[in-house]
């Protein structure tokens, strides 16, 4: 599967995009070991640390929107206003915690690719993209839905 897809995506898109998702595996990972092994805090840490990255990377996902909305010939409110609910999210999930800051940014990971997936239609975004977001955003939320369950 991934060989397939990268045979679409740029290399560097490719590389940088899933080594993005090593800490969402490795501190989820980490959280659902912890608790079994007795390491609460060792467990505590490792859902800070995802709800951190996790609100970091929505908020730099939602950037790429910011970007695409200001390369326009006349940037609008919506795509603008758009573009900044990502960094809200991520930041509303980190302040509340727990399960539910965790399904807050996994909801706002799936609502952006959603927005992706629009630009992507409008052209406002290279076709690869897609086969880049879809297994990536799929990674993501699967390992903040994880990470919920243990919270």
């Amino acid at each position: 599967m991934l060989d397939a897809m990268r045979q679409d995506v740029p290399l560097p898109a490719f590389v940088l995009g899933f080594l993005g998702a090593l800490p969402f595996l490795g501190l989820a990972g980490l959280a659902v070991l912890a608790g079994p092994l007795g390491s609460p805090t060792v467990q505590a840490w490792a859902l800070v640390s995802l709800l951190a990255y996790g609100g970091i990377i929505l908020s730099f996902m939602g950037g790429v929107h910011w970007g695409w909305a200001m390369a326009a010939e006349e940037p609008s409110f919506e795509r603008l206003g758009l573009s900044v609910v990502p960094a809200l999210l991520g930041w509303a999930g980190y302040l509340l915690g727990g399960s539910i800051g965790f399904s807050i940014i996994a909801l706002g990971f799936a609502a952006l690719l959603w927005l992706d997936l629009r630009a992507i239609a409008e052209g406002r975004a290279a076709p690869w993209y897609r086969r880049l977001r879809w297994p990536l955003t799929l990674v993501v939320v699967a390992c903040l839905v994880v990470a919920g369950v243990v919270a």
